[in-house]
């Protein structure tokens, strides 16, 4: 089997930028990297579509569970159709989010009461039922909320009407914080600081070498 790596983290911390950067650090250096994002935004994430468009629901009216599950679709599809064969022979897989976005982005709307339940939940759902890979490394690139907030108006140009359903709520992102600290405390993964200490955010290629370095410490390449 490969070996998969995650990045994820907030709206606005870089995990498509930093993606593509580690991607090309280690393809650089001779090491062939399967490269993946999601959502997919294929046919396979329609309901996420409508979700994120608010065409179901305001963000505390739609079911925590049916929310996780259109993501976990998207992610078995994905599997099945795109790097699924790429994994099994060996390669290494570098995605945008995974299974932990759901973590981040659903589990907050649960009182705190029932995170451990839903953690446990999705684990069979996505891991157990649905079979996917579990990471070998999840990257967590953790942003202070209002350099985030501020980074997404910007990507927007303060366009409020383009922003989706997660990003125009600002409550809804903190809580994110907050449940993506405690999933790096509970599940082991590796938090990267990405804020620069005065409302910024560090230079991507110092972000990417400090990716790159863990990588190499935890994985054999």
């Amino acid at each position: 089997m490969g070996r998969l790596v995650v990045i994820d983290g907030l709206d606005g911390s870089g995990k498509q930028t930093q993606t593509a950067l580690l991607s090309w650090r280690l393809e650089q250096q001779g090491i062939s990297v399967k490269k993946i994002t999601f959502p997919t935004y294929t046919r396979s994430s329609a309901l996420i579509d409508l979700y994120l468009g608010g065409e179901l629901g305001a963000l505390d009216e739609v079911n925590v569970y049916a929310a996780s599950t259109f993501y976990a679709v998207d992610r078995y599809a994905s599997f099945c159709q795109d790097w699924g064969r790429d994994y099994r022979e060996g390669a290494l897989v570098l995605t945008d989010r995974y299974v932990t976005a759901n973590i981040i982005h659903q589990m907050g709307k649960l009182p705190k009461d029932r995170w451990e339940d839903y953690l446990s939940w999705l684990s069979d759902l996505e891991y157990t039922r649905f079979a996917l890979p579990r990471p070998d490394l999840v990257l967590y690139l953790e942003l202070p909320i209002e350099t985030a907030s501020a980074l997404i108006a910007q990507r927007y140009q303060g366009d409020e009407a383009k922003k989706d359903l997660h990003e125009r709520n600002l409550a809804y992102l903190r809580t994110c914080y907050e449940t993506a600290a405690f999933a790096a405390r509970r599940l082991g993964w590796r938090m990267v600081h990405c804020g620069d200490g005065a409302g910024g955010i560090r230079a991507p290629d110092d972000i990417s070498a400090q990716l790159e370095e863990i990588v190499k410490q935890t994985l054999p390449l």
